[in-house]
């Protein structure tokens, strides 16, 4: 099988995992927009189209646009080509309709077929096929993140999809346990010539201190002990953006958990479920994670420090691939002696590193140079993947970034300490 051919079945898996996240959803679900941060499912299934179109199809002879109006609805921030409808407004688009979004990634869709038919795709459009194929599943797992934000706004918590056994079953708790690691210099950055992208690289060397790591993820009965002894009552714990945060927000507990009479019960994408105590704890920001490290007399990672830990170990968690939807907990195993557990899937882990360029790092040229390099600036590293991501996306170096207050994603805490 020769690699186009490859790479043409790998296009349309990819494009069909996002229409089918859509399915679930009525087009009065996939119009919502619940805050500025997030983004209708309809925009998502069609800004990935917008993608190709923009960045392949309109390069080449004789392709006219499927309507020239699209070109500034569906743009995000690529400001090289062209003017882009406001983020926080996206919501108000409610033309063109669900029905007409399909049908115009049914018409990328048959574009892209036509380019792989002639046999002549150039190494340039392979690059960018790809890279698109990339992009989409991070809308993939932002179609989820944001339509979990959206369905928790009604206070019937409607459920995206069924719960099943394997999405509400409670698990014992694996004991936490610290796995040491020696430091020193350390080789950090995507190896090899598969895909990485761009702020993955250049590969450099970067020193560590010995450094110990817990064996799984913070649970939210170890959260629900936090909020007991004042977690968020206690502004020594805090830095002073969050403690301001905390404040004005009115912040007592992850996003998502809510009381019912005397027990907890969390939002998922499952509708109103039983809070598990041994369940990792997650829509956690920065700022807490940062303090509920503070209280446990312990520090959040640095990013480097989870790339080594994962290097080499299975790319084996609880991806969207399962269809849990939900962080499960740590199993209780032998493996958990050898080497820390849950470093990918169920969600992604706050590191102390700020997201900047690594050495000598420098972005692409043109429009595709404004995809990650024009946001290193006042955002944190996370590490892993979560219960969201495709499990093809992971990898050790992969960096995913967002704002300290950012809680709408899958991000959850794992703890270093110093030695």
């Amino acid at each position: 099988m020769s690699a186009d051919v490859q790479l043409q079945q790998r296009y349309h898996r990819v494009r069909d995992a996002t229409t089918r996240l859509s399915e679930p959803l009525s087009p009065e679900d996939q119009q919502l927009q619940s805050m500025a941060n997030a983004s209708p499912t309809k925009w998502h299934l069609a800004h990935t189209s917008w993608f190709f179109e923009t960045f392949l199809l309109a390069q080449t002879p004789s392709y006219h646009p499927f309507d020239e109006a699209f070109s500034q609805l569906f743009n995000s921030y690529y400001n090289t080509v062209g003017a882009a409808y406001a983020r926080p407004r996206r919501g108000l688009l409610s033309r063109p309709g669900a029905a007409r979004v399909l049908r115009y990634r049914e018409t990328i869709d048959a574009h892209i077929d036509a380019l792989f038919r002639r046999g002549a795709l150039t190494p340039q459009q392979r690059d960018i096929i790809i890279l698109g194929l990339n992009h989409e599943q991070q809308h993939q797992e932002l179609l989820l993140t944001d339509i979990k934000h959206a369905l928790a706004q009604n206070p019937t918590f409607p459920a995206y999809l069924p719960a099943t056994a394997s999405t509400t079953s409670a698990a014992v708790e694996a004991p936490l346990r610290w796995h040491s690691f020696d430091g020193g210099m350390v080789d950090i950055g995507h190896h090899g010539d598969s895909f990485c992208f761009d702020n993955e690289r250049p590969r450099h060397r970067t020193y560590l201190p010995p450094f110990t790591l817990a064996s799984r993820l913070v649970t939210c009965a170890d959260w629900q002990a936090f909020i007991r002894d004042g977690g968020y009552t206690r502004h020594a714990l805090w830095l002073s953006d969050g403690w301001d945060w905390v404040q004005r927000h009115g912040i007592t507990a992850p996003l998502y958990w809510t009381n019912r009479g005397s027990d907890t019960a969390i939002f998922t994408l499952h509708g109103l479920q039983p809070l598990h105590p041994h369940q990792p704890v997650v829509h956690i920001s920065y700022f807490e994670a940062d303090a509920y490290a503070r209280w446990a007399n312990a520090r959040l990672p640095r990013e480097a420090e989870l790339e080594v830990a994962a290097r080499g170990l299975p790319l084996d968690g609880n991806f969207v691939d399962a269809a849990v939807l939900h962080p499960a907990a740590a199993p209780v195993s032998a493996a958990a002696h050898h080497a820390p557990q849950q470093l990918y899937g169920d969600c992604w882990e706050w590191t102390q590193s700020s997201y900047s360029a690594y050495p000598g790092y420098r972005p692409p040229a043109g429009a595709l140079g404004e995809y990650n390099g024009k946001f290193m600036c006042n955002q944190h590293v996370l590490r892993g993947g979560s219960c969201v991501t495709p499990r093809s996306h992971m990898r050790p170096s992969y960096r995913n970034f967002f704002h300290a207050t950012a809680r709408w994603q899958f991000s959850g805490v794992r703890l270093a300490r110093d030695v």
